[in-house]
């Protein structure tokens, strides 16, 4: 991954000509203390999303949080190590998670349509096809889909990283034109914000090398995600490579994806090779 040293792009040219968007927003953005959903930055964001639609785009939600409301319910402090338990919590979370979608968006008159997917699907060239053909009438109909991994039936392991890569599958699945991480960090650093003091933001990135994403492995997921820097720039990495445009940004600042798509040098903006 190289720093640019042009002069910075234009950020509004390339945000407001993207119509198909992927905006996945992980666990620490959705929970606050206790494990609980944070239902109103959830709905701060999805007013957000909703002032992208009525632009005309389409917007394609990956979320993250069913474990965390899951253990919520549960009354579990720590989140579990054990497959069984996290797929309980999951199936019991789900279900709070996607009610809180629902009712936000259909105060604002959108429909929302839950669809859950595991590894094997993208693995399928029928299972693709059909996931495909699913989201694309979802949004057709102007129905915003709500993609989540389906936790509480994937015996292998949960490990989509934090559904960052699940995204990423989703983009090269729709051919997405931005794809936007959201976590609780305001983006790419030059080194591990927990372990280093001087630190330094990087606003522009142009392909991504092995040698960064070397530098991504030195920060830990958090207690509650499963994910980490590491697997945020695995994500944009295939993301770029399919032409996509991708920012990292804090999800917990007011108005973020309003500021992404209005060119606001918000977090951290990948560019393909050659774009």
């Amino acid at each position: 991954m190289a720093i640019s040293n042009k002069k910075n792009i234009d950020r509004s040219m390339i945000l407001k000509k993207a119509r198909k968007i992927v905006i996945k927003i992980g666990t620490n953005v959705l929970t606050s203390a206790g494990h609980r959903l944070d239902t109103s930055l959830m709905e701060h964001l999805c007013l957000q999303v909703c002032w992208l639609m009525e632009q005309g785009r389409q917007v394609i939600i990956v979320t993250s949080g069913a474990i965390g409301a899951g253990m919520q319910i549960l009354g579990w402090k720590k989140r579990p190590t054990q497959m069984a338990k996290l797929q309980a919590a999951a199936s019991v979370g789900q279900r709070r998670l996607m009610r809180f979608y629902e009712r936000i968006f259909r105060e604002e008159g959108y429909n929302v349509g839950q669809v859950l997917l595991t590894r094997d699907i993208f693995e399928s060239k029928q299972g693709r096809a059909n996931a495909l053909s699913t989201l694309e009438t979802l949004l057709s109909y102007k129905i915003i889909p709500v993609i989540n991994e389906n936790d509480a039936v994937a015996f292998e392991e949960i490990s989509f990283g934090d559904n960052d890569q699940l995204s990423a599958m989703v983009v090269e699945l729709i051919g997405a034109d931005v794809l936007v991480l959201l976590t609780d960090v305001d983006g790419l650093y030059d080194s591990d914000p927990k372990n280093n003091g001087k630190i330094k933001l990087i606003t522009e990135v142009r392909g991504i090398t092995e040698k960064y994403i070397s530098i991504a492995r030195e920060g830990k997921p958090s207690k509650l995600g499963s994910g980490g820097m590491e697997a945020k720039k695995l994500a944009m990495k295939k993301g770029l490579e399919t032409g996509c445009f991708g920012i990292i940004a804090n999800g917990k600042k007011p108005w973020v994806i309003k500021n992404i798509f209005t060119g606001k040098n918000e977090g951290t903006i990948f560019i393909p090779e050659g774009r």
